[in-house]
């Protein structure tokens, strides 16, 4: 196959729908071959539609190359075990992207512990534990890519004053926030091995089946929507862009593809400046 990615083998994680699907496509349709990954096998298994068995067809069926790989990341085994089977089928992994989410949105003061840890070991500990368990081997090769894909939520809130009915985000924007800073800080420890690593978030907000139950899009926010081709379009350039320019990048979709001369320039009241994003925007 031709491609951007050809001859390249790209892991996936939450693949089964939403923006890790779609870039799984993208990725395939730009000649890597794919190992797509996520729990939800079977469509019984998951309240929302969609599974990696579903995504692999999307792509067979496309003439690309990709097989199905169930992994729990909340179980250290699962991130082992994946990355052995990614090998052992198509060979050491290229191009990792860290896209499994699990989350809730409750207030601080009502927030579980089992839920607290939960989604830090799926966004945070799994993305650290895969990226060392791929990382030899791009050294090894002398290149690769991880992009970890975060969310405004990363930043801090606006304000003050605060919307009188804030909240909800809180441990959302932890994961997010470390999430990033492990990018930045890996991007600057493995920079002299040619690996890239980027953090990518949308611009504004897709209309992920997460988003949807969680109802995130209000009346006031549906004219924001960004497609889930925008993140694919987006996550294929930092994989298979320059390793010595972009790399630890805190990126944004839209802004991402407008600077590089793809895509058109974003509503200017979406604009993030990455020299500010983590100081009140009030």
């Amino acid at each position: 196959m031709t491609g951007r990615l050809a001859g390249k083998v790209a892991l996936v994680t939450g693949a089964s729908r939403g923006i890790g699907a779609e870039t799984a496509r993208r990725f395939a349709a730009e000649g890597a071959s794919v190992a797509v990954s996520a729990r939800t096998v079977e469509a019984a298994q998951s309240q929302f539609e969609g599974t990696i068995v579903e995504t692999v067809q999307d792509i067979v069926d496309a003439g690309g190359v990709a097989e199905a790989f169930a992994a729990d990341l909340s179980k250290p085994a699962d991130r082992t075990s994946l990355v052995e089977a990614v090998t052992e089928r198509f060979g050491p992994t290229d191009v990792l992207v860290n896209n499994a989410a699990v989350t809730w949105f409750d207030p601080v003061l009502d927030f579980q512990e089992k839920h607290w840890r939960l989604m830090f070991e799926v966004q945070v500990r799994a993305p650290f534990e895969l990226s060392q368990l791929v990382l030899a081997s791009m050294i090894e090769r002398g290149g690769g890519a991880i992009v970890n894909i975060s969310s405004k939520a990363g930043l801090h809130p606006d304000g003050p004053p605060f919307p009188e009915r804030a909240g909800g985000s809180a441990v959302y924007g932890m994961v997010k926030a470390a999430l990033e800073r492990f990018t930045t800080g890996l991007a600057a420890e493995v920079s002299r091995h040619g690996i890239s690593v980027n953090a990518l978030s949308p611009t504004s907000i897709v209309a992920t089946p997460g988003v949807v139950h969680h109802q995130l899009i209000t009346p006031d926010r549906e004219h924001l929507i960004e497609p889930e081709s925008v993140m694919a379009a987006a996550a294929l350039e930092l994989a298979a862009g320059d390793p010595g320019v972009l790399t630890g990048r805190i990126a944004y979709s839209q802004q991402l593809l407008a600077e590089l001369g793809v895509g058109p320039e974003p509503d200017a009241a979406l604009l993030v400046d990455p020299h500010a994003r983590y100081q009140f925007r009030g």
